[in-house]
């Protein structure tokens, strides 16, 4: 284990590569491939599923939708339902994993919103939503507390938290 293109994740630490290649390695033994709708992460989860050598293929596509506007328009998360919920919900972070997943047709979606860096008065800094999806199998959800960690801190926080959620689905190894 530990393929990884160092140019494009040198901050990621080896230990969650190997994890994350693992994962990758069992969704592409099963012929699967993942999507994710990410919001706060902007992207960073779907990069690096790209730089680990000879797996990438296993991303079937992203949607990077960091504003409510984004997630109202490219996965149909009803506006109303970001006015009453809020973007950083179990709600939207369900909808978000839903619509990737019946729009793009993969095996499995991940959906991360979330308060990645300082947050408004009245925001949790570290809060983050997390949703997988799966034909036949009903939505999961987890709420996580990453804390003041700051931006580049709770991204890589979200990163491990989307291969625990893999694993423990038994979508990974």
């Amino acid at each position: 284990m530990g393929s990884r293109n160092e140019d494009l994740v040198p901050a990621i630490p080896t230990p969650i590569i190997d994890r994350l290649e693992a994962v990758l390695r069992a969704l592409d033994a099963r012929g699967q491939r993942i999507i994710l709708a990410e919001s706060c992460t902007a992207g960073m989860v779907a990069s690096t599923i790209t730089a680990v050598d000879k797996l990438g293929h296993v991303l079937e596509c992203g949607f990077v939708v960091y504003s409510d506007e984004a997630k109202a328009r490219l996965l149909g998360v009803p506006r109303s339902v970001l006015a009453d919920q809020g973007a950083v919900s179990e709600e939207v972070a369900r909808r978000m994993a839903e619509a990737a997943l019946g729009s793009a047709g993969g095996d499995v979606a991940i959906a991360i919103t979330g308060f990645a860096g300082p947050a408004g008065s009245c925001d949790e800094e570290g809060l983050v939503h997390f949703a997988l999806a799966r034909p036949g199998h009903p939505t999961e959800h987890r709420e996580e507390h990453f804390g003041a960690r700051g931006t580049a801190g709770v991204r890589l926080a979200a990163l491990g938290t989307v291969i625990d959620l893999l694993e423990a689905s038994g979508v990974g190894p």
